[in-house]
């Protein structure tokens, strides 16, 4: 962070709002031209505080809004375990994000289904079958408050 001056930080929460504008667009809006705009992105990009570029689709409108946080506590838990399962979640569409926590239980994950009866079958049929899965714990989302992928920047 030490490395990032006040346009840097002008870019990324420029691109974090939209990262479809154009270099252009960016330099307008940071105050800078196109050419330094250019030279700072991909600095940024290269030195990894630009990721990736993604877009945010309506989980609602493609079936998917039926939102889960799923708390799982493994029956134990070592460096090939904890390999192993990530692997195995890693390739769970239905899994959107996965933590591995501290506390009552071992990992959070964040599931998106298009109902109860499909979470049903997801629990009993996919994460269920997971080698060393002790118990897990469902909470339900009810009504999303805030929902930003953005970070707070200085």
């Amino acid at each position: 962070m030490d490395t990032l001056d006040a346009y840097d930080l002008k870019i990324l929460k420029t691109v974090q709002e939209n990262s479809r504008l154009t270099i252009k667009e960016i330099a307008a809006k940071v105050g800078l031209s196109s050419t330094p705009v250019f030279e700072r992105l991909k600095r940024l990009e290269n030195e990894g505080y630009i990721r990736k570029y993604v877009a945010i689709l309506d989980a609602a409108k493609l079936n998917r809004g039926f939102t889960v946080f799923c708390n799982v506590k493994m029956q134990r838990i070592n460096s090939e375990i904890a390999e192993s399962f990530g692997r195995i979640v890693r390739e769970m569409d239905e899994v959107s994000e996965c933590y591995n926590i501290s506390g009552g239980f071992d990992y959070l994950l964040k599931i998106n289904a298009p109902d109860m009866r499909y979470y049903q079958e997801f629990i009993l049929n996919i994460l269920g079958k997971v080698e060393y899965l002790g118990s897990i714990e469902s909470t339900f989302v009810m009504d999303e408050v805030k929902n930003t992928n953005a970070l707070p920047l200085p």
